[in-house]
């Protein structure tokens, strides 16, 4: 059947055809994370994991606890990894087989009790170390504290170390990148040389996977590049963006110069003009940012710009030259058209696209 109305389509032979580029890029010894927080990125977790496990992916990461108690519930056996765990969940992981990211001295005291509490043996965690990007992350002068804490607890085991580049995107930041990798490896060296057994290490994401060879480690993380995008022209060549948003025209309307379209007012008609509204809005993830013409979306071959404010439920464009008709389709973003080039029009980020979209809007798993 072919799939109609409002709908986010995931091309699941996409995300498979990415998977295989980034490994391409990495030894056959180097472990891949597939990064499937807020929502895989607005695709859908549960089915996107599902693909990646059948594909053979080593691990999965996750922002909160709460996303991989789904991820469990739904099947997923991977290991799972949280990297931004809240001191009220740590608790929940021990019952899920979740493995938590530990970025504070707090969060090692909180962890720690509940492994004694619990009489756990080797519980693995992974250390975050701030290198640079001072966002989360163990600082270099709370080391000495945080090799202490481990030392004299057997309940927990470091299965990995990490740390985030900060722009390992942009050419320009070079230098501070590989400051950020000197840090991590001195950072590394340090810890395992104190607790006397080796980690993972990990700090590459999808631009340090085809930037930074060298850094590679024992495994790699990757978000953004497996839903089709790599932060640079040159290698989005070889990526496909795995979902395409679209829906339908419900009404088609006309107004006359000078009567006005939306909230406020917000367009007012320099002359006669012709309008379609369409089935999505900002309480499905196509934000204010692409209403007064920053965005065009794609009707019968031809480019209809937004009107005015986008509404929580709709939005207008101009049809005025378009041949169209009510439950017409339109397309948001697609393969040829892509999320990234959509929200870069709009003074964004595919990112904050992609995530953004609702869980409302209908997913369609293409290619399964």
């Amino acid at each position: 059947m072919i799939p109609t109305g409002t709908r986010l389509e995931v091309d699941l032979a996409a995300l498979a055809h990415n998977f295989q580029y980034l490994k391409s890029k990495i030894s056959e010894n180097t472990l891949f994370m597939s990064v499937i927080k807020a929502n895989a990125y607005g695709h859908g977790m549960v089915r996107i994991a599902e693909k990646l496990q059948e594909l053979g992916t080593d691990y999965f990461a996750v922002a909160y606890v709460e996303e991989a108690i789904e991820l469990r519930e739904a099947g997923i056996t991977k290991p799972i990894l949280v990297l931004h765990p809240q001191l009220h969940t740590l608790e929940d992981c021990f019952e899920h087989c979740i493995e938590p990211v530990i970025y504070s001295v707090k969060v090692l005291e909180r962890f720690s009790a509940f492994a004694k509490a619990k009489s756990l043996q080797d519980y693995p965690i992974h250390l975050e170390f701030n290198t640079g990007l001072n966002r989360i992350g163990i600082d270099p002068e709370d080391l000495p504290k945080v090799i202490a804490l481990l030392q004299r607890n057997s309940q927990i085991n470091v299965r990995g170390l990490q740390s985030h580049l900060a722009a390992s995107e942009d050419h320009d930041e070079k230098e501070f990148t590989q400051s950020q990798i000197s840090k991590f490896e001195e950072l590394c060296d340090i810890v395992e040389q104190q607790l006397g057994y080796k980690c993972l290490r990990h700090t590459d994401n999808t631009s340090g996977i085809l930037n930074y060879s060298d850094s590679h480690y024992s495994m790699v993380r990757s978000g953004i590049g497996l839903y089709g995008y790599g932060n640079d022209i040159n290698y989005d060549i070889h990526l496909r963006p795995v979902a395409s948003l679209k829906s339908n025209i419900s009404q088609i309307r006309s107004i006359k110069k000078g009567e006005s379209v939306s909230y406020n007012r917000s367009h007012k008609a320099e002359k006669d003009l012709k309008y379609a509204v369409i089935a999505l809005g900002h309480g499905d993830g196509i934000n204010r940012i692409y209403g007064y013409g920053r965005a065009n979306m794609l009707v019968n071959g031809k480019w209809a710009p937004t009107l005015g404010i986008i509404c929580m439920d709709m939005f207008m464009v101009d049809v005025s030259s378009i041949e169209c008709a009510v439950g017409d389709p339109v397309t948001i973003f697609d393969q040829n058209y892509p999320a990234r080039d959509m929200a870069e029009k709009a003074g964004t980020i595919s990112y904050e696209l992609l995530t953004g979209i609702q869980k409302r809007v209908r997913r369609v798993y293409l290619n399964k």
